[in-house]
């Protein structure tokens, strides 16, 4: 149960991107925000600026779907992964932060090969290599792999990083192919690590 009474009736909510785990914005709750965010599944703020509730996207339609929450130890702070319908911030940009590159790229790319699977267009390079079956995919991972060796060996350090990125991208195809997220290879490492 949240702690309304330590901050005059606020208590501060991080936003963070469910998919990417990139922080998006910083806001407040009172308690009535709280119950709406829970019932609409749509991140509510308290405004201190306008003293009244307010709905991320209420005006852009860059709601911030809520995905999962996450009370802290002391009650009194929480963090939202969401799913965001846009850009969070109000300049347009990604996060209310401006960070200078999505430190979980690979993730959010992830996201538009999954987009690229259940959304299939004639223009997308992910369908075309999709509709020559997992065998085509899987030559890819090697030849980009063999590409990426031959690259840190012998080329410069801009076509070992250009190498390198093909491998992870058909890396990601392949492993949608399988069914495989990354999260399940993140566990993985996670567990082989302890």
């Amino acid at each position: 149960m949240l702690d309304f009474s330590k901050s005059d009736g606020l208590v501060p909510v991080i936003v963070q991107d469910a998919q990417t785990l990139e922080v998006l914005m910083l806001g407040y709750m009172n308690e009535e925000a709280w119950q709406k965010t829970q019932a609409e599944k749509r991140v509510t703020f308290f405004s201190r600026s306008k003293n009244r509730l307010w709905t991320k996207g209420e005006e852009s339609g860059n709601f911030l779907t809520v995905v999962s929450v996450h009370i802290d130890c002391d009650q009194d702070t929480v963090l939202i992964k969401a799913k965001p319908a846009g850009p969070t911030c109000h300049t347009g940009s990604r996060s209310c932060f401006n960070t200078t590159y999505n430190q979980n790229f690979l993730l959010e790319l992830e996201r538009i090969i999954k987009h690229r699977y259940e959304f299939p267009s004639d223009e997308s390079y992910v369908n075309r290599l999709r509709s020559k079956g997992i065998n085509k995919i899987a030559q890819k991972v090697g030849e980009e792999a063999v590409e990426t060796v031959i690259a840190a060996l012998t080329e410069t350090e801009h076509d070992f990083i250009n190498e390198t990125s093909d491998l992870f991208f058909h890396l990601l195809v392949l492993l949608r192919e399988k069914g495989i997220t990354l999260e399940t290879i993140a566990k993985n490492l996670e567990s082989r690590h302890q």
